[in-house]
């Protein structure tokens, strides 16, 4: 897996500078059916790593956002190869408004479970990695977060509001157990940034397994506990939007996930 995620990075790099980086703020978007926006740079990122990761791996199949739903599934209830998995730019309305915080996100599944995890921010020049058991990097270096009991500063969570129950929204609205709050737009970075300790806690409540599959690895592999709203675990192989509830500590995260789940 190491040997592969070195072919990997500066694969995704080379695409995200070259692709994404001169259209930022300089593209046009449109919205898809489900009300989502998808932009020139997306669609020019999934042909150029779908056909890059294909001349490398010929015999794994491959899933992306920006394909047809009926493929999509297909492709996840296949069985017997390894399947690569990508948001060619999460966080596409922020890059279609000019927001600084969008990334690329590349994992890849085999036998049910998410084996490596890529997420690049071209724009910070910070590529976050993964391997299942082998751990979590940015950069190179590796990230292990502190299973402390509590962080040393006033609690910052990020919480996206619009996908969770009403319930649960109003009363974090109403009632914040946090010092300070941020929703910033891209699930995949999200979870990155978890992983290297600028948040403390997290909820959303609804995210796609290209959303979340490399992201959630990072996080998990530097340390960080996770589950969906119902207490499963966050990652499945379906096209099922899952929820997420996380923490950077396991005392922080049970009192998170605990809030959270008598608040529904």
């Amino acid at each position: 897996m190491q040997s592969m995620l070195n072919k990997i990075i500066p694969l995704l790099i080379a695409a995200s500078e070259q692709e994404l980086l001169p259209r930022f703020r300089h593209v046009g978007h449109s919205v898809k059916a489900d009300g989502s926006l998808v932009t020139e740079a997306d669609l020019a990122m999934q042909q150029r790593i779908q056909a890059e990761l294909a001349a490398l791996w010929p015999d794994y199949i491959f899933l992306a956002e920006e394909m047809d739903q009926v493929q999509q599934q297909e492709l996840l209830l296949t069985t017997g190869k390894g399947l690569w998995c990508l948001d060619p730019l999460d966080g596409t309305s922020n890059f279609a408004m000019g927001i600084p915080y969008f990334a690329p996100s590349l994992a890849l599944l085999e036998n049910g479970q998410v084996k490596l995890g890529i997420v690049y921010d071209p724009l910070r020049k910070e590529c976050f990695s993964a391997i299942r058991g082998q751990g979590a990097w940015l950069n190179g270096q590796p990230l292990a977060l502190r299973d402390t009991d509590s962080p040393d500063e006033p609690m910052i969570a990020i919480v996206d509001f619009k996908r969770l129950p009403p319930a649960l929204a109003a009363s974090l609205a109403s009632d914040p157990p946090y010092k300070s709050q941020r929703s910033f737009g891209s699930v995949a970075l999200d979870w990155c940034w978890m992983a290297a300790a600028r948040s403390h806690v997290y909820l959303h409540g609804r995210q796609n397994i290209w959303d979340y599959a490399a992201g959630q690895l990072v996080f998990a592999e530097a340390g960080g506990y996770s589950s969906t709203l119902q207490g499963e675990p966050v990652f499945s192989q379906t096209l099922q939007a899952r929820s997420a509830v996380a923490g950077v500590s396991q005392v922080l995260f049970e009192s998170w996930f605990k809030r959270c789940q008598m608040q529904q």
